[in-house]
């Protein structure tokens, strides 16, 4: 791997983090351009090459993410949790929700069990990539 590549990484790895630490913000491409000292369209691109998904899907699993925790620790209606986690309309939220992990927020919360596993478990077992691109591959 040639310096540049290695430094284009970190780069992409720096935008990501940005992505993680707002996510629940509104974000937009320029910024997170910026912070990989890249073009908007470079960006795009690039990002997805390293990481495999767009930003704007990364930041979606991410928010549906958080959200599928809210859903299974806590009470807090499926609109509070759709608003905290960054999803300014319920409709979007449902829609994506649905695509990413294969349930509806509805359906998820109410087959979700608290798991007695460590966490870094669980959290690997729930991650919403895998969780729908199973789901995806057995035609559910």
């Amino acid at each position: 791997m040639t310096l540049a590549v290695e430094q284009l990484n970190r780069r992409m790895l720096r935008a990501r983090d940005a992505i993680d630490r707002a996510y629940a913000q509104p974000l937009d491409i320029r910024s997170l351009a910026a912070v990989a000292h890249v073009s908007e369209t470079h960006f795009i691109r690039t990002f997805r090459a390293t990481f495999g998904e767009t930003p704007h899907r990364y930041l979606q699993r991410r928010r549906v993410e958080r959200a599928m925790f809210l859903l299974r620790e806590t009470e807090r209606t499926i609109t509070e949790i759709c608003l905290d986690v960054g999803f300014n309309s319920l409709g979007t939220f449902s829609r994506t929700f649905s695509e990413i992990v294969g349930l509806s927020p509805t359906d998820y919360r109410a087959r979700g069990t608290v798991i007695n596993a460590p966490t870094c478990f669980t959290m690997s077992w729930m991650r919403p990539s895998s969780f729908g691109e199973a789901a995806s591959k057995n035609g559910s």
